[in-house]
């Protein structure tokens, strides 16, 4: 997802959802990321949330979108690494 950027305008924003019973660094991400994406699309910020599904199980970009408004809102420039 795209988070507000006061530079850039937007920024790139990963949401991550890990299975069950598994763990990921966030450098193991990043790196994951730099392998391959261009520079100017890796993340600058990481989220772990659940993802919420409407009733088909499509994600509800909107909500998520909402939250990261409202961190956006709570922290002044949202989620950190």
């Amino acid at each position: 997802m795209a988070r507000p950027d006061p530079k850039w305008g937007e920024t790139p924003c990963a949401i991550i959802k890990l299975k069950s019973g598994t763990e990921v660094a966030i450098e193991e991400l990043i790196a994951f990321c730099c392998q391959y994406l261009a520079g100017f699309k890796v993340p600058k910020s990481y989220l772990y949330e659940t993802l919420p599904k409407n009733s088909t199980g499509k994600i509800e970009k909107y909500k998520l979108r909402e939250r990261l408004r409202s961190l956006e809102n709570t922290f002044g420039k949202g989620p950190k690494l």
